[in-house]
């Protein structure tokens, strides 16, 4: 796989500020029971790293000292860590509003057959990967019959109350060097095909850009289409999206306990930086005045300022000139 942090200049993009901590998002760990080619984690069914409990029991006093109103757990497939129904547990007793970034396809793993029961009892927040409606786009993304196995996670979740009274959020990725189309029109062509074919009910749709790292970025370097991918971020950057990328409020904590400012920076290696810190730990954070602190930009950050713009929770803008969601030419 190619190496894409040399691929990205850093000092361009706009100088950035952190805020107070709200969200903690942690990474459980890179082991999935899927290899999907956007995935910017590059997990799979081999990787082995993993978040231990002791780390795990950090996190929970990091709720406790930063008073974050949000715990978002990640992977991988975070639900295969063994520490994943504890953590969720104990954050939820604390008053923790929890997310669960679920691949739907894990419900159905061996000693998972419990695990939608779970959630829903404790009342945990889905946001779920369906890049598309159609099923054949899905599989060529994510491989042959991820589709019918996530109708099937889908409707589970629907018979538990996901869609009604439960939290479902639903992602879309675009499937090549593109950005995604308004959020609120494929929302409403998402609610029609899958309501009206599948009988599927979710809460919202969140539309992500792909980010020119890890597997995805190595795709557009062997294809020769890297730069102008980079090109097409840079000139659908909107400075109006600014006030609202997550890492003004969110931290992002690895499956080993260190912290970064985002999920995409953790990815490229790039730790959060503060005075005194040269490699900030979850433990160093308890205490620890954040705000004001520079947050590390490069140029991958494009991909979150980008026409509507797009974060972990979807779409920072309402609105967007429909030519910036133009592929890239072939």
């Amino acid at each position: 796989m190619h190496e894409t942090l040399v691929h990205l200049r850093r000092g361009d993009f706009p100088a950035l500020r952190r805020r107070s901590i709200s969200t903690l998002q942690v990474n459980l760990g890179y082991r999935c029971n899927q290899s999907c080619q956007h995935c910017h984690v590059a997990a799979g069914p081999h990787r082995t790293e993993m978040m231990d409990r002791e780390t795990a029991a950090e996190v929970l006093r990091l709720i406790v000292a930063t008073r974050a109103s949000t715990l978002d757990l990640t992977g991988g497939a975070p639900e295969l860590n063994p520490h994943f129904r504890w953590l969720v547990e104990e954050a939820v007793a604390l008053g923790c509003r929890v997310i669960d970034r679920c691949n739907l396809t894990v419900l159905e793993e061996p000693g998972q057959q419990d695990l939608a029961e779970f959630l829903a009892h404790h009342r945990v927040e889905i946001v779920a990967s369906l890049p598309c409606y159609l099923e054949d786009n899905v599989d060529r993304q994510r491989g042959q019959g991820v589709f019918e196995a996530s109708l099937r996670g889908l409707r589970r979740l629907n018979e538990l109350g996901y869609g009604d009274t439960l939290s479902l959020s639903l992602v879309f990725n675009p499937q090549g060097p593109s950005l995604p189309p308004p959020q609120e029109s494929l929302e409403a062509d998402y609610r029609r095909v899958l309501g009206e074919r599948y009988g599927i009910r979710f809460t919202r749709l969140l539309t992500l850009a792909n980010m020119p790292i890890q597997r995805f970025g190595s795709m557009l370097i062997s294809q020769g289409r890297f730069d102008d991918y980079m090109a097409l971020l840079r000139s659908a950057h909107r400075d109006d999206n600014l006030a609202s990328v997550m890492c003004r409020d969110l931290v992002s904590i690895d499956w080993r306990g260190e912290v970064y400012d985002c999920d995409f920076n953790q990815m490229l290696g790039l730790k959060m930086r503060a005075p005194g810190h040269p490699r900030l730990t979850v433990r160093d954070l308890i205490g620890l005045e954040v705000e004001g602190l520079p947050i590390v930009v490069a140029d991958h950050c494009f991909g979150c300022t980008a026409g509507q713009g797009s974060s972990c929770g979807g779409a920072l803008a309402t609105s967007v000139n429909a030519a910036t969601a133009q592929p890239v030419a072939a």
